[in-house]
């Protein structure tokens, strides 16, 4: 029989139960991420004074947590004989990570395997608290009886400090949030083109040099020309304060996994100590975003470097894991050093590629000498996979697919759904993102096992996390805001069971939980009083349709181009459009404007309400309103190539065939195409136009696009005809070929280029 020791803890609390109504805003149904079992009771468990707590074996950490964090909330007094108690009892039959909590009129019942668990039912128990706990000396709890585990092993978010840093009290602040939504990693990239971000003694200059870049870009990577701010930025984590952080997320059973770049975005530690790159000559500090040539050359100097490096990294994370990127590596240098050409030669690499692999197989090597493991984007598979490696797949699922068929492990980071640094709303004043455009359901609706992998291979697929790139997050506060709430959607989709998923009933708990945010100060983005528009098509006749999740809740609108107010129209059922329109709306509760005003222009032209055909299917991640989403009167944004309007495809020429129900003259087609290079989409350079007329006849024509640096790239096209003839057309298709491999020396070079297409309008 398991000897189980009990530890009585005595500097805590005793417990109250009291008989009379209490009154206690908490829903008990409001947690997130959702339990995997709840039931909620009738009546209510009030702490206050002092009592005496008993937690057995290693359950004792989980306790003390409680116990700390409520006594900045209530008074204590001493008193260990009371009968009321809170016990955290050691079941060895539940899985790692699984508990059980009970909340009833004899006290408070925590069971876990081990102290994660503990830690978890802990944090449930947490968001059972009033937001007026400790008011009158005493916190009001409701009976419930909750069973809960997690889908997945591995729960994380990310944060990159390389391209902005942030202050020790931040990076636990946020690791605080990690721990509150039961997530379980914390991965670390310290070390970019922009910024080093770690102290390694060995090598004083990483300190000195690479910490610092001379300037900063103004505005956004694609305005041109690039401005700068003229002010030296940068700065580093000391190791002291390294295993301060460390030792305060084990505290919290939040993994650290530092990521140390190799070979690419390593332009900072080589202007620290250019004999690291292979031209040997001195560069700065990166000033601006993107993917820079000067990358580590793969010379047995280089190699001494990262191993040196790395000797003091793992001496400061205790980790499995160490992340070494391993992306967006140019090959540019090392085609033409003599260096990475005779390593090519002496192991017998076909190319580059391999050569690439060869660099990470051999740190891998080293790594897994020192008893851990390397974790890496991607773009390690290029050349042949290291033997065991971890891919974190961030271009889609392609990589996580081709990783686990290989039986190799996978963590899911596709950009369509888990890059937190994209636009998360179609409103105009959000503050500068890279771009894209991931609103809270879409993240909400991920599921990290792509759908081409079989049971067996599914096992491979550990878990996923939230990306947060800080180029253009300059304060802690717009970190917080493009992190939150999307880091509780994804909180969930890692933990809750798919069955107990409900994106309105999240929305309801979230609603709940902004209480709790401006408790903590966190700031966060607050789009749940806005509305979503679709448009419609039935028999040929369109509709527009507004919505919104919050219960309870009315929305006003006009049609004339003025701001809702009290007064306005209420929203019952769908609105017909006949003609070009400008919808304004907003959420009201009794006669109060919740939300920010939602406006959508209709531009009413010949092809709404046309059938529209694609020879493919947009990429599921970009498939916007679908292909009548093209011709349904709707523009994208401007800066969200994400959104439901624009569509998008990966490395394929696509044809877009309109039919109007009966021949029309036109006058003119527009569209315009998404240039965002730095996310890998690329304008066409030419689009090819083939038009059936009213008598069958086919007329051929193209148009060259010119490109250039500008991010929205405008198609005008002029249908001519002789002013005495009345030519009439039947259809039309655009045939429209995709860019091709993005060049060397951009972003994703190598790989196939996209192409997002917006409203294509006929007039």
């Amino acid at each position: 029989m398991h000897f189980k020791k009990l530890i009585n803890i005595v500097i805590l609390f005793f417990l109250i139960f009291c008989c009379e109504e209490k009154y206690n805003e908490i829903e008990p149904e409001a947690i997130i991420p959702k339990p995997s079992e709840q039931i909620s009771k009738s009546g209510e468990f009030i702490l206050k004074d002092f009592y005496a707590v008993s937690a057995e074996n290693d359950l004792d950490n989980a306790s003390i947590y409680l116990m700390n964090q409520i006594d900045g909330l209530i008074d204590i007094k001493l008193n260990p004989k009371h009968k009321s108690k809170i016990e955290f009892i050691e079941n060895l039959n539940l899985k790692e990570e699984e508990y059980y909590l009970d909340v009833s009129k004899k006290g408070i019942s925590i069971q876990a395997r081990d102290s994660r668990g503990a830690f978890y039912a802990v944090q449930s128990l947490f968001q059972l608290f009033p937001k007026n706990a400790g008011e009158n000396n005493e916190i009001i709890i409701p009976f419930v009886n909750i069973k809960d585990s997690p889908q997945f092993s591995y729960r994380g978010m990310h944060l990159d400090v390389g391209r902005h840093m942030y202050s020790v009290d931040f990076i636990k602040k946020y690791i605080d949030a990690i721990a509150m939504l039961k997530m379980n990693t914390f991965h670390w990239h310290l070390t970019e083109d922009q910024g080093w971000r770690i102290e390694i003694k060995k090598y004083p200059k990483l300190q000195e040099v690479a910490a610092y870049r001379d300037e900063t870009l103004v505005g956004h990577y694609s305005d041109q020309p690039h401005q700068f701010d003229g002010k030296r930025y940068g700065g580093h984590y000391t190791q002291e304060e390294i295993k301060d952080i460390v030792a305060y997320a084990q505290n919290r059973f939040v993994t650290i996994i530092p990521e140390i770049e190799m070979p690419g975005h390593s332009q900072a530690a080589i202007a620290a100590y250019p004999e690291l790159g292979c031209t040997g000559e001195q560069v700065e500090v990166a000033t601006k975003w993107g993917v820079f040539e000067d990358i580590y050359c793969t010379k047995d100097e280089t190699f001494n470097f990262l191993e040196d490096v790395l000797d003091e990294v793992l001496e400061l994370f205790p980790s499995k894991y160490i992340h070494i990127g391993g992306d967006e590596a140019p090959k540019t240098r090392w085609k033409t050093c003599k260096d990475c050409q005779k390593r090519i030669k002496d192991e017998g690499l076909k190319d580059e590629h391999e050569l690439q692999n060869y660099f990470i197989t051999r740190m891998e090597k080293y790594l897994n000498s020192k008893g851990r493991q390397i974790i890496g984007w991607d773009e390690i598979l290029e050349g042949g996979l290291a033997p065991n490696a971890t891919v974190m797949s961030w271009r889609g699922t392609s990589g996580a697919v081709e990783a686990a068929k290989s039986g190799h492990n996978v963590v899911m980071t596709p950009t369509s759904h888990c890059y937190f640094d994209y636009y998360q709303s179609d409103n105009e004043d959000e503050p500068l993102a890279i771009g894209g455009f991931l609103p809270l359901e879409k993240v909400y609706g991920f599921n990290p096992i792509p759908e081409e992998l079989t049971k067996e291979d599914a096992k491979f697929v550990l878990g996923a996390q939230g990306n947060i790139w800080t180029e253009y997050m300059p304060t802690e506060e717009q970190v917080e805001y493009m992190a939150f709430p999307r880091m509780l959607a994804m909180s969930e989709v890692l933990w809750s069971k798919p069955e107990n998923k409900n994106y309105k009933n999240f929305v309801s708990r979230l609603e709940n939980f902004h209480k709790r945010l401006d408790a903590l100060d966190i700031n966060y983005a607050n789009h749940l009083y806005e509305i979503e528009g679709n448009m419609l098509s039935e028999d040929g006749k369109a509709f527009y349709d507004l919505i919104t999740l919050t219960e309870g809740k009315t929305i006003r609108y006009t049609l004339d181009g003025s701001a809702p107010n009290v007064s306005s129209k209420i929203y019952k059922s769908r609105i017909p459009i006949v003609e070009s329109t400008i919808i304004k709306a907003a959420v009201f509760n009794s006669d109060k404007q919740l939300g920010k005003n939602f406006t959508q222009n209709i531009n009413f032209h010949k092809a709404v309400g046309a059938k529209i055909y694609i020879n493919k299917q947009p990429h599921i991640a970009y498939s916007g309103s679908g292909s009548e989403g093209l011709i349904n009167g709707i523009r994208g944004s401007d800066s969200r190539y994400g959104d439901k309007e624009w569509l998008g495809f990966w490395g394929e020429d696509i044809e877009i065939k309109i039919d109007f129900k009966k021949p029309i003259k036109i006058n003119s087609i527009k569209t315009r195409f998404y240039n965002g290079n730095g996310q890998w989409i690329y304008s066409p350079k030419e689009v090819n136009f083939e038009f059936t007329l009213e008598e069958g006849t086919k007329v051929s024509d193209k148009r060259k696009l010119q490109s250039k640096d500008k991010l929205l790239i405008k198609l005008d096209y002029d249908f001519i005809t002789p002013e005495d003839l009345n030519v009439k057309v039947k259809s039309f298709t655009l045939k429209i070929p995709n860019y091709g491999k993005i060049p060397e020396g951009k972003q994703g070079a190598g790989n196939k280029a996209w192409t997002f297409i917006d409203e294509i309008i006929v007039n």
